[in-house]
């Protein structure tokens, strides 16, 4: 008799959650068979969150390029690894000299997160001494626009990180510079570019009233030299660290960089806090040794292995499948708290890169990440529909060659169809 009842139940399930289905294959259908899909590629995975139910299906095996739904593995990858507080610097007291490293922290003095617990701590000691020989990976990732080198959404990696890497410059009340280190390398001159290629030799028109944000060129060398100003203090230079067990100092909430890096789409947190990740992982500043980890590990049952090349998606060598997607989205909601989960995500209509666009009737409706280069357009996340279903959806779009601006509002028709039927 049990058994009757639980069979009665999933058969009346099935027979509520089947029109429902059939109405959103047939809408989805009949959008994507139109001729402003022709010409690209489309990829879409929508399942329940709760009972794991498919609602749509189309091409979600195969490969795209994810653009900034690459963040989605990044967040993942970073709540495995780091503690709920940032490490900010490893050091080793030893007589009167204070040996420290970076770790990759990018809340040092960030122009926005405004970091200073670093920078207190080396106040606080006469005779320091900068280990250099700690970062394992390159400056710029596979695949980075080369001529990306003067925008602010391209500073260059490394493991002390400092002021986010960029040079902020703006001309209200007089030319204003920070890091201050960097004022007699801005020139007030009307030029093409923001900065010389190969040297911090940076440019701001005078008639400009916008503040720029310009990556400098990173060193060991430049590192120390504006640790030194801001200190007003000698620093040594080595290659390593003295025999002896590390110390670690913290700096912020892991959670506020997650938010920047999902809201703004940061790509500099992101590449950094795969570096820190790799830094619990193994005494080095690697980003390719935690991908690694983190694929044969904890994502080993992904159905198509990924390419995974860096930490932000601004390489075209990311390779990403709508089902990859899916599956760590539904790791992350059985990971922590929807609360936690959702404030980490941009939320429709009132939040981040998700601010004007997929705003819900009193409240929000999408928690997802957007992901955007030129012919690309992706959106990855969480919908929560009228009847009180949360879905996971994955929608990717490549090659195209209409407006974007059109790309999104033909998801956000699908997406509406979703929360207003299911």
């Amino acid at each position: 008799m049990k058994n009757f009842i639980v069979v009665g139940i999933t058969l009346l399930l099935f027979a509520a959650c089947s029109p429902k289905k059939s109405l959103i294959s047939k809408t989805f259908n009949k959008q994507l068979s139109s001729a402003f899909y022709q010409n690209q590629f489309t990829g879409i995975l929508v399942v329940d969150a709760n009972t794991k139910d498919t609602i749509y299906n189309l091409d979600s095996r195969k490969y795209f390029i994810p653009a900034s739904n690459t963040k989605i593995f990044t967040l993942f990858a970073a709540l495995k690894s780091l503690p709920a507080q940032i490490p900010a610097l490893r050091y080793i007291e030893i007589n009167d000299s204070l040996y420290f490293e970076g770790t990759g922290d990018p809340s040092f003095l960030h122009p926005f997160l405004k970091d200073s617990t670093a920078l207190k701590f080396l106040q606080r000691h006469d005779n320091l001494v900068y280990t250099t020989n700690y970062f394992g990976d390159e400056k710029y990732g596979p695949g980075w626009a080369w001529d990306d080198y003067q925008w602010y959404y391209s500073p260059e990696k490394n493991d002390l990180p400092i002021h986010g890497n960029v040079v902020m410059t703006s001309n209200n009340s007089g030319l204003n510079v920070s890091p201050s280190y960097f004022k007699d390398s801005v020139f007030q001159l009307t030029k093409k570019k923001n900065r010389k290629e190969f040297s911090n030799t940076f440019y701001y028109s005078p008639l400009s009233r916008d503040t720029l944000e310009t990556p400098f060129i990173t060193s060991n060398t430049t590192t120390k030299s504006i640790l030194e100003h801001l200190l007003n203090k000698k620093i040594e230079q080595r290659a390593t660290m003295p025999f002896g067990k590390k110390q670690t100092l913290y700096s912020i909430d892991s959670d506020s960089l997650y938010v920047r890096m999902m809201h703004e789409s940061d790509n500099f947190i992101a590449e950094q806090l795969l570096l820190l990740a790799g830094s619990e992982l193994k005494d080095s500043l690697d980003s390719k040794l935690i991908r690694t980890h983190i694929l044969n590990n904890e994502l080993d049952d992904l159905k198509q292995m990924p390419r995974w090349v860096d930490g932000s998606g601004l390489s075209r060598y990311n390779l990403f499948t709508p089902q990859n997607m899916v599956t760590v989205l539904d790791k992350l909601y059985r990971m922590i708290s929807t609360e936690r989960l959702f404030a980490i995500f941009p939320a429709g209509g009132v939040s981040g890169t998700l601010k004007n666009r997929f705003s819900g009737d009193d409240q929000p409706y999408i928690y997802a990440k957007s992901g955007s280069l030129s012919n690309t357009y992706c959106l990855s996340g969480y919908l929560l529909t009228k009847s009180g279903k949360t879905l996971i959806f994955s929608f990717m779009n490549n090659h195209y060659k209409q407006a974007t601006n059109e790309e999104r509002t033909r998801m956000e028709q699908m997406l509406q169809t979703l929360r207003d039927t299911y």
